[in-house]
């Protein structure tokens, strides 16, 4: 069925990308893991303020792929190309905001994840030698945001793999060669960013220079388009700080638990990003080829990977829990050799088994909502999932402790999925066929 290659042809490429960003985390993990329960938590809290931030801004990659994909299914190529200037302009306003503006924001992040002595001390190292990032970090969102609204995936995927192996050489090198610590992973994570966002531009100028070419500082002024710009992006903002706000309190809690606490927590959240990055390559697809078809008016193509994105993505869930299933206790040796945090989280390894299976529709809905730009509905969601979820997490582990935490998590993601299930019933879909 050509929808269903369709979909493939965006979504392995997406998930071979996807799934080196975990690899990372894990390689990080490790190589901390080796060193102290203390590294571990440091570079996970370190990871989680940057992620904070970082998820925030993401609307540069979400709206950029959904407002691209739509002008692409449209044939506005000035706009596809304006959309383009408009995304690297804000990002790089972005990045130097939080240069200017990192002693704050660092000071605040570890104020919120309870850091306090020798914690606080590494996690401030990793946190203001990797802040040195931040314009190639948000500028590779918009590059991203921008191939993927283009149906062109493989660019992404040449650029993330670069960008892990080099982080993953360096880190290895600083750390094992030059006897580094903590220092040697951020630098290695400065280093890769730089190096992928370079070649990004170079990527753009060897494929699309025809649509270089339209820019023009007029065309990214223009009000309507801008104004639409601004709007997705302020939903996707919003949105986005929500669930950065659902993580960040899970590993205050963690953290507040103590340093054991923390470490499992750290290596299991890794099990969950596995599963998301692979699950999020058919949500990728999803914003590509829901956008293209909704801009291009081709309602039953659009309702059809609607419906195969959904297959695609609760078949790779499965998959992902059977894995856990059999291999879950074994994984925890690749993370840390540290027997008391490996005892620690066994108990824990069922949620991870169940996790897949039970929240992928949120992520193959966001995917969805970014194609379709219905932005408010998903901001709407998020915003009332994080109450609710801030509600079942005080519940559930006054009764069952760090069972409970787990569980209020996994019915963070249920409800998400359940709100925009329900937005979704409610839509005309018709409507959301207009050009942008």
């Amino acid at each position: 069925m050509s929808e269903n290659r369709s979909i493939l042809r965006i979504a392995i490429p997406n998930i071979l990308s996807n799934i080196s960003v975990p690899l990372l985390g894990t390689v990080d993990t490790a190589l901390m893991g080796r060193l102290s329960e203390m590294h571990i938590g440091a570079v996970g809290i370190g990871g989680m303020i940057f992620s904070f931030m970082y998820w925030n801004f993401g609307f540069l990659r979400m709206g950029t792929t959904g407002i691209t994909a739509r002008s692409f299914g449209a044939e506005q190529e000035k706009e596809v190309a304006a959309t383009l200037g408009r995304a690297l302009v804000v990002a790089m306003l972005l990045a130097l905001g939080m240069m200017l503006f990192q002693w704050p924001l660092g000071e605040s992040g570890f104020f919120l994840m309870n850091l306090e002595g020798e914690a606080k001390t590494l996690t401030a190292e990793y946190f203001y030698i990797r802040m040195w990032a931040a314009p190639a970090t948000l500028g590779l969102y918009a590059l991203m945001g921008w191939f993927f609204g283009m149906q062109n995936a493989i660019y992404p995927l040449i650029l993330t793999i670069l960008i892990n192996v080099v982080n993953m050489i360096c880190s290895y090198w600083f750390i094992v060669n030059w006897g580094m610590e903590i220092d040697g992973v951020a630098w290695g994570t400065v280093i890769a960013q730089y190096v992928g966002f370079f070649v990004g531009l170079l990527l753009l100028a060897y494929k699309y220079r025809s649509y270089l070419l339209l820019l023009k500082v007029k065309m990214l002024l223009e009000i309507n388009s801008l104004t639409s710009f601004f709007r997705i992006n302020r939903d996707l903002f919003f949105r986005t700080l929500a669930l950065t706000l659902a993580f960040g309190f899970f590993y205050s809690r963690s953290a507040a638990e103590g340093g054991l606490l923390l470490a499992v927590n750290v290596i299991l959240l890794q099990y969950l990003n596995w599963m998301s990055y692979g699950i999020d390559g058919f949500a990728y697809a999803a914003e590509s080829l829901v956008g293209k078809y909704s801009g291009g008016r081709k309602i039953n193509q659009l309702r059809q990977i609607i419906r195969l994105s959904f297959w695609w993505g609760g078949g790779l869930a499965v998959f992902f829990s059977v894995v856990y299933l059999v291999f879950g206790n074994q994984l925890l040796g690749i993370f840390t050799n540290q027997a008391a945090v490996i005892s620690a989280a066994r108990p824990y390894m069922g949620w991870m088994i169940v996790f897949p299976i039970v929240s992928f529709a949120c992520y193959i809905w966001d995917g969805i909502f970014i194609g379709l730009t219905a932005s408010a509905a998903m901001r709407n969601a998020m915003v009332v999932s994080l109450i609710l979820y801030l509600g079942m997490h005080y519940g559930f582990s006054y009764w069952w402790g760090v069972h409970g935490m787990w569980g209020a998590f996994l019915g963070f993601m249920v409800v998400r999925a359940m709100f925009l299930w329900r937005s979704y019933k409610k839509m005309n879909l018709e409507d959301q066929l207009l050009p942008i």
